[in-house]
């Protein structure tokens, strides 16, 4: 009879929700159905805060009436008894593709210009999109969200940097848009992805998105301000858009602190899609403001039962799956406002398991039940229709048998605008569990799973199984299993009634066609053993690996901090008129060398015998790809608009093998894809820190300039791009420098000009604010940027790679113009034939400023021997060649003030060398930045140890997993990308 009211409700709450007055009707009478429903005697969870026992909730045209423990309940209302049930307002996601088709990729090979007229000059600003215009609601997705507890979902087009409007839908199956959309404009989308339907080829990377975005603000400005005579729809819709909710989707840690960081330049405070790292810098993401979208899409444990395989396993990938599912307990204690999502889900069914594995990791409930419900409904502005079940929302709810954060607590229904959706029978008796029985003589065990879902039995006896199928429908058990006579194909048939809880009645038919008795009593867990087994799993605290700066391998536990040390009777090569000093003393204080010289002493110093030991200043690399997330942005002949200061990447162990090798600075360059490149990061390689403070305070401004095979691309199979020659590399920069004088000269005169960021950069350039650094190989080119320069009035500050830099030394004093080159490096290919070793000493004798450089992650740890082969080759002076690895590329980055030699006041950044620091024997065993040690041979050699503890206990944790049953994911051995000049995202 139940069954029949219930089926009865849904056609009567269809009737009357999804009738449209003004919709004529030619099926019948047209009637309208406006009956109160009321749940009684439920525990009511009206908001995260408030819970009513024995309560009713009342609910009349799919909205709440009212709710609590005394409602008057009207006439003529149908009464639903919920004793023994709870019900909690169902859940919400704000991040989804529901309803949408995933786009499709478009057209072969690359196209430089858009495809479109009337809209914004990139294709992948699309802010003009609305998701309605491709949404069709799908029932069985909607279906499998009911499962999981959702009744409403923001969805929107998963394509593009700017993606468009998403819309609201509530997951009504028995309704149409029209009331289904509970807002058709509710958020725009943005991401760091191009679109897949366009083919052009800007940006080509992360950083070219995050420029492309600037630029976008600054011309919707424009815009707006009536300073463009033509339309662009893209930048309308844009600036129609900006009161929405404003969410962009990172998928990491470090890509959230990049977008946020594109949003504070801009005046937007994004909601960010998170990538369940955020743990990892849990003070900087807290910084951000932002409210987080959270993934919970835990990794499983890796098969680790092959020790060779396990070995290769890096300890930070281990962590990681250590460490995920406490990422929504260490937000919300930090007090980092989140919502919950299926996104990034592989299988939406891991969501609730996902969810109890956060809980148990220390997640709360009622904050879990808050980024489900009141969070996502305030950040939509929505809490008065959706989050709480208080008067006026939608009758949007669920019922279950108990507590919904319980791993046993099964969902019945999920209701959606007051119309139910029947998930499991809650009128039919779970019968769950254990049960034993004889039949024929012979003693069976059967277990019944998910009886009021999907049936499941499992039969044994004598511990041989049984093939067994089972259905199960209005209290009555049909069970069908195979005889063990293998010769015969016979079947046992029962069929039985489970009114009771506790047991089975009824009959069983046997293969002669026999009818016996049939009787299954459910088996009782001891009470004793129930108990002890929740008081061991309430005692059980899951295992957390430690989180360091940086979180990986030899990171700390604890940023370290700057010392006052005092470095005795050490050899010590000053780079200044004092040259190399015997048996001398050097005192760090504050983070600055404080004195240099014989017989020093400070109470307040850590004392380090340094006898027989060297002591330089820090290695610095004016040449380096490590520790970025991109390289190059070759979408473009120039690139100036883009910085690698956006895509430092923190988490690089480069950094600390570049440490271990004495390195303290290093410039990051943009690659050479093409003539006119990004800006530089010029960094300290302080370990541990976020990726912001490892950049220079005040840093000198530089970028990258390239010629040569790159930038015309020679060895390119889909060559499109001007240029194509030589030739019109430097056409390329004429033009250039000719419209950013006219753009400079604009800007000084004081009328209105739109901001070009590419163009500002460019001007900083004439106007001796910014340096270029050029990637170079052949004279004739290295002359003609030269004369480019003097065209335009500035100076080439460095020429890197330079390796016919000995046949145009002379020309490069007179321009003024430094080089910073291989030591020995030639004939890797074409436009490098003509180098030789000797370069580096003839431009030096010359007198051109002269540094070594690496351009590679694995030569930088061992520049200082790279400094000696002057020695060999060119007869360079000792002090000289060590220069070259210091103070001439500190010069180079203007930053001889500051580094490159041991002098009172400079910057503490020094190593300290276990032999000659020229000597292929020497080891770095200090390396100390600003009075920081970074880097300690000691330190290290425990760390290994550690690391290998660590590491086997990640892996007895994850053998335990898979001992359990659970998922595993097998063991894929990562091989580190090096990046190089023409390394591509």
């Amino acid at each position: 009879m139940m069954k029949f009211f219930l089926k009865l409700l849904m056609l009567m709450c269809s009737v009357s929700l999804f009738s449209q007055d003004y919709f004529p009707s030619n099926s019948g009478v047209i009637a309208k159905n406006s009956n109160y429903t009321a749940f009684i005697n439920a525990t009511i969870h009206v908001s995260p805060t408030e819970i009513i026992s024995n309560g009713t909730l009342l609910i009349r045209k799919g909205k709440v009436v009212n709710v609590g423990k005394s409602v008057k309940i009207p006439d003529n209302t149908t009464v639903i008894d919920l004793s023994g049930k709870t019900i909690y307002p169902s859940f919400i996601d704000l991040y989804t593709t529901f309803g949408v088709e995933k786009p499709k990729r478009s057209g072969d090979g690359p196209r430089y210009g858009p495809g479109r007229s009337g809209y914004y000059w990139n294709d992948h600003v699309m802010p003009e999109q609305d998701v309605m215009a491709s949404f069709k609601y799908n029932e069985k997705d909607a279906s499998e969200m009911h499962k999981l507890g959702f009744g409403v979902v923001n969805t929107h087009m998963p394509d593009g940097i700017v993606r468009g409007t998403g819309a609201l839908i509530a997951l009504n199956n028995d309704a149409d848009n029209s009331l289904r959309v509970v807002d058709g404009e509710v958020s725009q989308h943005f991401s760091f992805s191009k679109s897949v339907r366009s083919r052009q080829s800007y940006p080509s990377s992360i950083m070219g998105s995050m420029a492309l975005l600037r630029q976008m603000y600054n011309d919707a400005k424009w815009y707006a301000a009536g300073n463009i005579d033509t339309r662009d729809l893209s930048l309308e819709a844009l600036n129609k858009n900006k009161e929405l909710l404003q969410i962009f989707e990172a998928n990491s840690r470090a890509n959230l602190m990049r977008a946020d960081k594109v949003g504070d330049e801009s005046e937007v405070q994004y909601v960010i899609v998170g990538g369940g790292d955020e743990y990892e810098r849990i003070d900087d993401v807290k910084n951000t403001k932002a409210v987080l979208i959270l993934p919970i899409d835990f990794q499983a444990a890796y098969d680790v039962e092959d020790p060779f395989l396990a070995h290769s396993l890096s300890l930070s990938d281990m962590r990681a799956w250590n460490q995920e599912p406490h990422n929504p307990r260490l937000l919300a204690e930090n007090g980092i406002p989140f919502v919950l999502t299926t996104h990034g889900l592989k299988s939406k069914k891991s969501f609730k398991s996902n969810l109890m594995k956060a809980i148990e990791s220390g997640l709360s409930k009622e904050k879990a039940l808050e980024a489900l419900t009141t969070l996502p409904a305030s950040l939509l502005g929505k809490t008065d229709l959706l989050g709480t079940l208080k008067a006026g929302s939608y009758a949007n709810f669920l019922i279950t048998d108990g507590d919904i954060f319980d791993k046993k607590t099964k969902l019945y229904e999920n209701w959606v605008q007051g119309t139910p959706h029947v998930i499991e029978d809650m009128t039919s008796t779970d019968i769950d569990g254990d049960y034993t029985f004889n039949l024929g003589g012979k003693d069976y065990t059967l277990s019944i799973k998910n009886s009021l879902s999907k049936p499941n039995a499992k039969l044994e006896s004598d511990s041989i199984s049984y093939s067994t199928k089972m259905n199960y429908s209005n209290d009555w058990v049909n069970l069908t299993f195979k005889t063990a006579d293998s010769t015969n194909k016979e079947y046992i048939r029962i069929a039985a009634n489970a009114s009771s809880a506790n047991s089975l009645n009824g009959k069983a038919i046997m293969p002669n066609g026999n009818t016996l008795s049939f009787y299954a009593l459910k088996k009782k867990e001891e009470a004793e053993d129930k108990k002890q087994k929740d008081k061991d799993e309430e005692a059980s605290q899951p295992f957390f690996s430690p989180i360091t700066y940086p979180n990986l391998a030899f990171g700390f536990e604890e940023k370290p901090k700057s010392e006052n040390l005092l470095f005795k009777n050490a050899t010590i090569w000053t780079n200044e008129a004092e040259g190399v000093l015997e048996k001398a003393d050097l005192l760090i204080k504050d983070g600055k060398i404080a004195k240099i010289g014989n017989n020093l002493s400070d109470r307040n110093a850590k004392v380090i015998d340094a006898t027989g030991k060297h002591i330089t200043a820090g290695i610095i690399d004016e040449h380096s790809h490590i520790a970025a997330a991109s390289i190059n942005e070759g979408g473009q002949n120039s690139s100036a608009e883009v910085t690698i200061e956006d895509v430092i990447d923190d988490e690089d162990i480069d950094l600390y093998r570049n440490l271990a090798g004495g390195v303290t600075s290093i410039q990051i360059l943009h690659g050479s894809a093409n003539p006119i490149g990004g800006r530089s990061a010029i960094i300290k390689l302080k370990w541990g820190e976020s990726a912001d403070n490892l950049v220079y305070d005040n840093s000198p401004k530089f970028i990258k300039f390239a010629l040569g095979e790159n930038v015309k691309q020679s060895r390119s199979t889909t060559n499109m791009r001007f240029p194509k020659s030589r030739m019109g590399v430097e056409q390329v920069f004429i033009d250039y420098f000719t419209r950013a004088k006219a753009y400079d000269d604009k800007k000084k005169s004081g009328q209105p000009y739109r901001k070009d960021t590419e163009m500002e950069v460019l001007a900083e350039i004439l106007n001796g604010e910014r340096f270029i650094s050029c990637h170079s190989y052949v004279q004739s080119e290295i002359n003609m940027l030269m004369k480019v320069a003097e065209k335009f009035n500035f100076r080439v500050n460095t020429f890197t790679h330079i390796l016919e830099g000995y046949k145009v030394a002379d020309k490069m004093k007179e321009h003024g113009v430094g080089g910073s080159t291989f030591s020995d490096w030639w004939a890797y290919k074409y436009e490098v034939n003509d180098a030789i070793p000797y370069n580096a000493a003839i431009m030096h004798k010359v007198g051109v400023t002269t540094a070594i450089n690496s351009d590679d992650a694995e030569m930088a740890r061992r520049l200082n021997q790279e400094a000696a082969k002057a020695v060999k080759y060119g007869g360079v002076s000792e002090e000289e060649a060590l220069k070259m690895v210091t103070l001439n590329p500190a010069k180079l980055l203007h930053l001889d003030d500051r580094v490159g030699s041991l002098k009172t006041g400079k910057d503490a950044d020094i190593v300290l060398w276990s032999d000659h620091p020229l000597s292929i024997y020497a080891k770095a065993e200090k390396t100390i930045i600003e009075g920081v040690t970074y880097f300690d041979i000691e330190r290290d050699k425990q760390m290994r140890e550690a690391i290998k503890k660590e590491k086997s206990e990640l892996i007895n944790l994850m053998l335990q997993d898979k001992n359990k049953g659970l998922k595993t994911q097998p063991v894929v051995k990562k091989e580190k990308e090096l990046l190089h000049c023409d390394s591509m995202d």
